[in-house]
């Protein structure tokens, strides 16, 4: 006897049905609560606003192929599925982890049937399109130029360094970013509540939904799979409440005590710093796992080694400020949690190397002065000369070529008057900067005509 659906006696379009339900009901939280119209899409409000082009792709007011970019879980699937309904055209996925040049070409052949037969048109959807070759891409140029295909491909890599420049320039590039903790937990709240979710059935309490954002990370597929999990956790002792224990139990990962708008948010970031100025590396260490655990955005924390690099370390060590922008590129490069280890090796930089803050105190004595009203004129050997009539008012003459000397130094006033002889960068005697403590006067006894140069 023939066994699944034919048991019921079910044949056809009616076993089709029935079978489309029983996926569904066993689909994951995920799929299930995948946004079935654009007022359900939480989230990439940039691309979604009235006349954006997403909006007008869905829409189906403006038939193109598109490149969505963006870290995972932000809704690129969803995306190319409202692609396909709001256009009427048959959607096909394909993962370029899975498939190859064959699966490719079959699906263009059947999309180029298809459209000659029935008109009926066909959304190609690639997930993870920065895997294929170039080969791979470049059998896709020529169903996306005549529009056999409308190509929909996701990617989690910066498309201008992994898709081939001809279909980059056939496609819509759009960037979607990482959901907000409102939006994700506006997503949980749905799901909990939604009857193709979790029903209502159980009921998530504040310090559990607080911690599942947290976790969520932007990710809005992250954050429903750590409900079902916990929501399976508590069906499964019989209980409809879904506490932090449970949720801490069944990601196994304790919730951090940080309130990224709180106290505990600015003390963690100053303690972070702190440890970096104080060079203990180990401690620097952990203030900075504490935030990339709780979810803090990693560009933040990218930010404050930035700006520790100049303030804290300076010329002592030249190379920490090359190194912490180097990190805040590649964060935002590779996104987390990759990103993690280009905020260590900054960290571990900044706080392994020598210490002044001879750059800051000299920038803000500088500004104080000014500040101050002590900003007079510019001397008039340094003047612009470049236009007709500079001369006549006496600009640029007498200017001296420091190229001219040997040592490319030479006895000239550079400051207005009333500043000769203000001292405001004063090096200290560590790390690199020991050689400029003994350069820096040198080089003013020299300007200043002080010693001979």
């Amino acid at each position: 006897m023939t066994e699944g659906l034919f048991d019921d006696g079910l044949f056809g379009a009616e076993a089709d049905d029935r079978a489309g339900e029983r996926l569904a009901e066993n689909a994951p939280l995920a799929v299930r609560m995948r946004p079935r119209s654009l007022d359900e899409v939480i989230g990439q409000k940039h691309l979604l606003g009235p006349g954006a082009p997403l909006r007008r792709l869905v829409e189906g007011a403006a038939p193109a192929s598109v490149l969505l970019y963006g870290p995972p879980g932000t809704g690129k699937t969803t995306l190319a599925n409202l692609v396909s309904l709001a256009t009427g055209r048959r959607f096909v996925a394909l993962s370029a982890l899975s498939s190859g040049v064959k699966e490719v070409r079959a699906v263009i052949e059947e999309a180029r049937r298809r459209l000659g037969r029935a008109a009926e048109a066909t959304v190609l959807f690639i997930d993870e399109v920065h895997r294929f070759s170039k080969t791979q891409q470049d059998a896709l140029l020529g169903a996306v130029e005549d529009r056999t295909v409308l190509l929909v491909a996701a990617t989690t890599e910066n498309p201008s360094f992994s898709v081939v420049a001809p279909l980059l320039s056939r496609s819509l590039v759009l960037q979607l970013r990482s959901h907000g903790e409102d939006d994700i937990r506006e997503l949980v709240r749905r799901a909990v509540a939604d009857e193709r979710g979790l029903g209502g059935a159980v009921e998530l309490e504040p310090e559990a939904e607080a911690h599942l954002v947290a976790l969520a990370g932007g990710d809005a597929r992250r954050a429903l799979t750590a409900l079902e999990a916990a929501a399976e956790s508590a069906g499964s002792t019989g209980s409809d409440k879904i506490d932090l224990a449970t949720v801490e139990a069944t990601v196994d990962r304790a919730a951090v005590l940080y309130d990224r708008d709180g106290d505990q948010h600015y003390d963690v970031v100053s303690a972070f710093i702190k440890s970096i100025r104080g060079s203990d590396v180990d401690a620097a260490l952990h203030y900075l796992a504490r935030m990339v655990e709780a979810g803090e955005d990693p560009r933040f924390i990218a930010r404050r080694l930035v700006v520790h690099a100049s303030e804290d370390i300076g010329m002592a060590d030249p190379t920490a400020l090359q190194a912490a922008v180097a990190a805040s590129q590649a964060v935002q490069f590779i996104g987390m949690p990759e990103g993690r280890l280009a905020l260590a090796q900054a960290t571990i930089h900044l706080a392994t190397a020598p210490k002044s803050n001879a750059v800051i105190t000299a920038i803000d004595e500088a500004m104080g002065d000014v500040r101050a009203g002590k900003a007079g004129p510019v001397p008039p050997h340094l003047r612009d000369g470049h236009y007709a009539g500079a001369s006549r008012l006496g600009n640029a003459q007498g200017y001296r070529y420091p190229h001219g000397r040997t040592e490319g130094v030479l006895a000239q006033q550079y400051p207005p008057s009333e500043l000769v002889g203000r001292d405001y960068y004063n090096p200290t005697g560590r790390g690199a900067e020991r050689t400029l403590a003994d350069r820096v006067p040198k080089l003013r006894g020299i300007v200043r005509g002080e010693t001979p140069g």
